[in-house]
């Protein structure tokens, strides 16, 4: 028997998706969760769950005994905390952690996922890629900045010596999205029907499961140091609103709110978010992120990996269904 890989955050939305493709194509899978956490995700699942935590490094040392693999997933994927120190600490503490743990167990490879949010942005538009220059003055907000903080820590361990490849997820959606994440959310509010308008701005949605199924090529294929965009096709919001409204007999927003006008009142959504402790539908990040187009490309995943991806609107819909079996949408 082959010697098993570790899933951080294996019980989250990206995570249980890896670790059902790791399934697929026949590995043994360790699954990585906290003490506290919900492993809902996992029920079924042939995998051996463990308790740890990111910034506990003597349970991350016990759980990558014996692996051959480490697919770290886990991150605090919030654009908003009451607390901004407790996302920095988990992303980038954590990210230090666990590759320290791995290279101490004798971890022969590594996957790090990190996201499209640490990529450099094209002023016109046109879809960015791994090569796009990015600085740590252009993150904006603590989950981008965090984000490229434990990236950069990830390759600096590789030119250490450890065997690490960097996959950089777009904006995923699809089945399991309990909390569910800020795309996820804003999908869940347009089937709600509680989008009434629209910023002007884009995304690349990709499937939850291609994104995963990428993780499993990465490790596979990907070159030592090397990172790949995992992304889907490239929509407007006006589109991924219209598309949700389309599959849930709805009527599409139809207006369009300025970034001036949206500004006003993520502020006034998160000041009463510190008084309520309910995070806001939306945040100040995010409306200074809508303001740039998040267009990327996958070729070099598409070249190297045979990385594939279904379309969006698949995506979109299994999101929906999702949501509407669990009760979501009641």
């Amino acid at each position: 028997m082959t010697a098993p890989v570790l899933v951080s955050g294996a019980n989250g939305f990206v995570g249980s998706a890896v670790v059902r493709a790791l399934l697929r194509h026949g590995y043994g899978v360790r699954a990585l969760a906290r003490a506290s956490s919900d492993t809902t995700n996992l029920d079924g699942l042939d995998v051996e769950i463990v308790r740890g935590d990111l910034l506990d490094p003597p349970s991350l040392e016990r759980a990558l005994q014996g692996c051959e693999g480490l697919f770290h997933v886990a991150a605090d994927y919030r654009l908003w905390a009451r607390n901004p120190r407790e996302i920095r600490a988990s992303n980038v503490r954590g990210t230090h952690n666990i590759l320290i743990a791995a290279r101490h167990g004798g971890v022969r490879r590594i996957v790090h996922t990190s996201s499209v949010a640490t990529l450099g942005l094209l002023a016109d538009g046109r879809p960015a890629d791994e090569d796009t220059p990015a600085r740590l003055a252009d993150m904006i907000g603590e989950y981008k900045r965090s984000k490229f903080l434990a990236e950069a820590l990830a390759r600096r361990c590789g030119r250490a010596g450890q065997d690490i490849v960097i996959v950089n997820p777009a904006a995923p959606v699809g089945p399991r999205d309990r909390k569910p994440t800020p795309t996820g959310r804003m999908i869940l509010d347009a089937a709600r029907g509680r989008m009434p308008a629209y910023v002007d701005t884009g995304l690349d949605v990709v499937h939850v499961d291609d994104v995963a199924e990428g993780h499993v090529l990465a490790f596979e294929r990907g070159q030592r140091g090397r990172r790949y965009v995992l992304g889907g096709e490239n929509m407007s919001l006006k589109s991924i609103l219209a598309v949700v409204a389309e599959l849930t007999g709805r009527h599409p927003p139809w207006l369009k709110v300025p970034h001036a006008a949206a500004l006003p009142a993520a502020y006034f959504a998160e000041a009463w978010a510190r008084v309520s402790g309910v995070a806001p539908n939306v945040t100040v990040d995010g409306v200074k992120l809508s303001r740039h187009t998040m267009y990327f490309s996958s070729r070099r995943a598409e070249v190297e990996l045979g990385y594939r991806a279904r379309p969006a609107r698949v995506a979109l819909a299994d999101a929906i269904q999702w949501f509407r079996d669990n009760g979501y949408l009641g």
